[in-house]
């Protein structure tokens, strides 16, 4: 049912709920597993545009993806992993869009902050303009 799943990581806390809960989904679907944050500060940005040297965040992110991709590697999972960089939900569904993916997996923090309120939350966004199945799990405070 399963092949490919999604899995978009914040590089905080959050991530442990997700990455918990879709392991013994994976292993059941024997799907591969693609992480993928999304370098959201300014440097990342305007990468492209601008030509700019990758900035200490997107180092520190892109070490962080390599990391849990090894963790998950030694359990046994196929895993694969991109940084992204500009805005979360739109690299999420443009990613989605251009590559073949089965299920988005996502943690959500299940409360509403101001910014939330006036622009939306990245998952909200991505289940709203996504075609796949987006799982939800709330990251435990």
């Amino acid at each position: 049912m399963y092949k490919k799943i999604l899995i978009p990581l914040e590089n905080s806390a959050a991530d442990k709920a997700i990455l918990e809960h879709i392991r013994p989904i994976a292993n059941m679907m024997d799907a591969s597993l693609l992480l993928m944050h999304v370098a959201d500060g300014w440097v990342a940005r305007n990468y492209e545009q601008l030509h700019l040297a990758e900035s200490e965040e997107m180092k520190t992110d892109r070490a962080y993806l390599e990391s849990v991709a090894q963790t998950l590697r030694a359990e046994g999972f196929e895993v694969d992993h991109v940084l992204a960089m500009g805005e979360p939900s739109d690299e999420i569904v443009k990613f989605v869009r251009k590559h073949k993916v089965d299920l988005i997996a996502m943690s959500t923090h299940g409360h509403r902050f101001v910014s939330d309120l006036l622009y939306g939350s990245t998952a909200d966004k991505v289940r709203h303009l996504v075609d796949v199945p987006v799982l939800l799990v709330k990251a435990r405070n």
